[in-house]
């Protein structure tokens, strides 16, 4: 790979990482942090990784900076989520996408990843496996109870509007 190859690859797929990092995490600068700590190590492999493969890396290493997010944050609690009282809104109906991300929060992080990359992101089974490392039945179970596990906590449309 080289210079023309990686800034490429940083203007195809900045955003795109940065969309699954935002929904898995749910934390906008915890996610630009992702992309970036994405692009840096890719920059240190620049001469390893295949330009054509660049996608594949940067997914597969944002994936693994988010598991190691989620494990690294649930040692420690948000004041938010201790002092859920102190916090207001001023809507009486619950945000779409509130519920979105609550019923995403419930998944598991295996299942949350699969599912935004293959509704989110639009990735295939195989392209899935690849930057999960898991094999393609893997990938298959994990969506389906993903998107099982999120049409039970959402429910009918009635319940959410």
């Amino acid at each position: 790979m080289n210079l023309t190859d990686y800034n490429s690859a940083v203007d195809q797929h900045a955003d795109g990482i940065y969309r699954f990092a935002v929904k898995h995490l749910r934390d906008t600068d915890l996610a630009k942090d992702v992309v970036q700590e994405s692009f840096a190590r890719l920059w240190q492999k620049v001469e390893e990784v295949d330009g054509l493969k660049a996608k594949s890396y940067l997914f597969t290493t944002a994936h693994h900076i988010m598991v190691d997010e989620v494990r690294k944050g649930s040692r420690s609690t948000r004041m938010e989520a201790k002092h859920t009282n102190m916090q207001w809104s001023s809507q009486s109906q619950p945000d779409l996408k509130e519920v979105l991300d609550a019923a995403l929060a419930t998944l598991s992080e295996v299942q949350r990843s699969v599912v935004l990359l293959r509704d989110l992101e639009g990735y295939s089974y195989e392209e899935i496996a690849e930057l999960t490392q898991l094999n393609v039945t893997q990938v298959k179970v994990y969506i389906y109870r993903g998107r099982t596990a999120l049409k039970d906590y959402i429910g009918s449309l009635e319940n959410v509007l």
